[in-house]
């Protein structure tokens, strides 16, 4: 039964992609706890951007590494497979975030052995059990607003491509793909931001200042799309190599077939 399950081209491809997606939309949450600066990677000097008053680099969180990833694949199962089984996958992969947080925080709570503590004081972390809970104790704030942010903008992408889809057809692959990630990265981008930053801890103490000021949340935002719009454009010849390799390994009348049933879903 299994052989015959996985013989099946569609079906074993459907896993593929599944397996990249939850994968990377899993591993971009965990390394999202790192925030790097993108000039000084490339070796560039600060954008400094002024924005509303206030002057910016592109300081970003390492889990927009991976966030073009989730996309195209998003893109691609959505082409072959329609919108139920992006929405699928979407609620499995929160779903495997959240249990992974759960498994963090318990984690997190077991007693460190003696000579873990400090087996890494030679290259210069004094405790490493303090190490372990700061890279993998995200805060709950973060961890809410980034799976929100997450599930919406995979429903506004999967909605946003059969739109356009049904208006152009088959024709112009890189308006549906490109444009579904240019919307739905807008609202991830401000939502996760907002939300962790500014409205739940309003919401959580309302006596105090939020994290954030609104102006330097807008202004980050503002940020990380301008990095995440620019790396859409860049990636779409990706997305039609992608089709090309797909076309190929499932044959162009399956693929055919596929993309109009995927229609319907």
């Amino acid at each position: 039964m299994i052989t015959n399950i996985l013989r099946d081209k569609p079906t074993r491809l459907f896993i593929i992609l599944s397996g990249i997606l939850v994968a990377n939309a899993l591993i971009a949450e965990i390394i999202g706890v790192k925030i790097f600066s993108l000039e000084a990677t490339l070796g560039l000097q600060p954008a400094n951007l002024m924005i509303l008053g206030e002057t910016y680099s592109f300081n970003m969180t390492a889990g927009v590494l991976l966030w073009p990833v989730v996309f195209i694949m998003t893109d691609i199962i959505n082409e072959y497979y329609g919108m139920k089984g992006v929405r699928f996958l979407s609620f499995l992969a929160a779903g495997l975030i959240l249990f992974a947080f759960i498994i963090f925080f318990f984690a997190i709570r077991l007693t460190p052995a003696e000579f873990f503590v400090t087996m890494r004081t030679n290259s210069g972390v004094p405790d490493m059990d303090k190490a372990y809970q700061q890279i993998l104790g995200q805060g709950s704030f973060i961890i809410v607003a980034s799976l929100t942010a997450f599930l919406l903008g995979q429903l506004v992408d999967v909605f946003t491509f059969h739109r356009i889809k049904k208006v152009t057809g088959e024709k112009r692959i890189w308006l549906r793909a490109t444009g579904s990630t240019l919307i739905s990265q807008l609202i991830d981008s401000f939502v996760v931001l907002f939300v962790a930053f500014y409205l739940l801890p309003l919401l959580y103490n309302p006596n105090n200042d939020p994290v954030w000021s609104l102006g330097q949340v807008l202004a980050v935002c503002i940020i990380n799309y301008i990095y995440k719009f620019t790396a859409a454009i860049v990636l779409t010849p990706v997305i039609y190599w992608v089709h090309g390799i797909l076309e190929r390994y499932l044959g162009h009348s399956t693929a055919a077939e596929m993309k109009r049933a995927a229609m319907n879903r």
